[in-house]
């Protein structure tokens, strides 16, 4: 197999190389797909709070420094399926008004080179293939959509109906959470036959069922399934890709998979692995041509890196808190200003319920000065649970880098953080009516084991696109400017991250560049 050629190489099986080769697929192209790590493991851990969160059985045991040289093991997750595997399926479209031009207090989100218009029917086909369940017309910021979600809104459990009561008796506009999930319910539960049944294990944990619409289940398992013109390859970590002598083609990618070397070449070649590998791939394939970093002579790539300001809350209810799958509403009232405030602020949303291992593995100082006794499986039971998430502005500073010696550096200076603390302050207050204690508490782990730079869950920026070559990586395509073959199909691209979960902007782009590599490959 080793040494042979394909119409199309994808590296990486995430959420952006995944949708990209299965919208390929039926063309008949023979298609390579190489994915660094394996299946992740079906067992008992996936459902374990203490081994997911606490031990950090799935994520990536890799060494990589700050700007001050402190170690951190990022949060990435190198299976089948990506960082999908462990999301949270929250599927937004960004709004109409990310794609332009938005003043914050720190200073400006720069506008996209196209318009929301140009992804529309990209994200109906996204939230198609994914699964997305939900409710038009209920979130105040929806972008114009063609029409309902596929799959009908995954129904509120009673507590969490009651927080949305109360949200809305305060003049707020809570709207079901879009969610890729494979769930079949009636009368609010669900059916015998659905993969899904809505356990508390969802957010953040691996699936045993294949309940998650993530990038395995609806991507690459149905396409090895239905195309025999796909490969897929585990545990083949693409080292660098190798250009002619003009630079201008890439000719080999070079992979070593399970120990040993090997090459394959390919007419298009698509890097799917994430915005921070994908900037790492890059600067690892250096050469004659590209002394940089291949595509890298804007200098641009590992620049301009976000990945939200974020947040993951508990607030503490008075009265238990019984529900198992809370993870269905949001609140987007405050993402572009507030009555007191003229600039962007974020989005709210809930997120599963804490689990009395997360609980103790937490540093909870400021809470058991009030809370000395309350057993962390008590805590748990009372706990009702946000992500907050606000927008951070690309700056070049903030970059990934990689050494002579191979040692990996993520600098980053956070900004617009005002925005952030006043999104807290919005949420704070709309609790210390509702029979919920005010102060929040931060759960880090959420984020991964020992993460210091707030989670690389969201990662985008670090190529971005555009049209002028000294300031972009990629063409409007995402093909590189400065080659003819190489495409780029993750969050990479960005120009600015707005204030949603950026997976199905990554999905729907990944669908629009495949179209466009089908229409070069000869394909209708």
């Amino acid at each position: 197999m080793a040494d042979e050629h394909y119409d199309v190489i994808v590296i990486g099986s995430g959420p952006g190389g995944g949708a990209l080769a299965q919208k390929l697929a039926p063309s008949g192209k023979k298609i390579l797909i190489l994915e660094r790590g394996d299946y992740l493991p079906r067992e008992t851990a996936n459902w374990s709070s203490n081994e997911v969160f606490v031990q950090g059985r799935y994520q990536a045991r890799e060494t990589w420094y700050n700007a001050e040289g402190d170690k951190f093991e990022p949060g990435l997750h190198r299976y089948v399926g990506g960082n999908s595997k462990v999301y949270g399926a929250a599927l937004f479209r960004l709004r109409e008004r990310d794609f332009g031009e938005l003043v914050h207090s720190d200073g400006i989100s720069p506008a996209w080179p196209l318009r929301y218009e140009e992804f529309a029917p990209w994200y109906d086909e996204a939230e198609q293939l994914f699964h997305v369940h939900g409710e038009r017309g209920e979130d105040p910021n929806e972008p114009p959509c063609s029409g309902a979600f596929p799959y009908p809104p995954v129904s509120h459990e009673t507590e969490v109906e009651a927080l949305r009561a109360g949200l809305a008796a305060q003049g707020l506009k809570p709207f079901h959470l879009p969610l890729g999930i494979l769930l079949e319910e009636r009368d609010g539960k669900p059916t015998r036959t659905s993969r899904c049944i809505k356990c508390d294990a969802f957010d953040g944990f691996p699936c045993p069922l294949d309940a998650k619409a993530d990038s395995q289940v609806v991507c690459i398992d149905p396409m090895l399934r239905d195309h025999a013109n796909v490969t897929l390859l585990t545990n083949a970590m693409v080292d660098r890709l190798e250009t002619d002598a003009s630079g201008k083609r890439i000719t080999q990618v070079c992979v070593t998979r399970n120990g040993q070397p090997e090459r394959y070449s390919a007419d298009i070649v698509v890097a799917a692995c994430g915005a921070l590998s994908t900037s790492l791939l890059l600067l690892r394939s250096a050469n004659a041509a590209h002394p940089q970093g291949l595509a890298n002579g804007s200098g641009q790539v590992g620049r301009n890196y976000m990945r939200h300001n974020q947040s993951v809350l508990m607030a503490l209810s008075k009265e238990p808190n019984d529900a198992t799958f809370q993870k269905t509403l949001a609140v987007s009232d405050y993402y572009f200003d507030a009555p007191d405030w003229p600039y962007p602020l974020g989005l709210i949303q809930m997120m599963a319920k804490s689990h009395a291992d997360q609980i103790r593995g937490e540093t909870l100082p400021a809470w058991l000065e009030w809370l000395p006794d309350m057993p962390f499986e008590t805590m748990a039971r009372h706990s009702m649970n946000f992500w907050l998430s606000s927008e951070d502005l690309p700056r070049p500073e903030n970059r990934i880098q990689l050494g002579q010696d191979g040692r990996v550096t993520l600098s980053l200076t956070p900004n617009n953080m005002q925005a952030h603390h006043r999104l807290r302050a919005k949420l704070e207050a709309a609790l210390r009516s509702m029979n919920t204690h005010p102060t929040l508490l931060e759960r880090k782990l959420y984020f991964g084991k020992d993460i210091a730079l707030g989670g690389t869950a969201h990662q985008a920026g670090t190529s971005r696109f555009g049209t002028d070559p000294a300031s972009s990586v990629l063409d409007l395509h995402c093909k590189a400017h400065e080659l003819d073959n190489l495409y780029i199909a993750d969050a990479s691209f960005f120009v600015s991250i707005g204030a949603v979960n950026p997976t199905l902007t990554i999905i729907a782009n990944a669908l629009r560049v495949a179209d466009h590599i089908g229409q070069r490959l000869g394909v209708a």
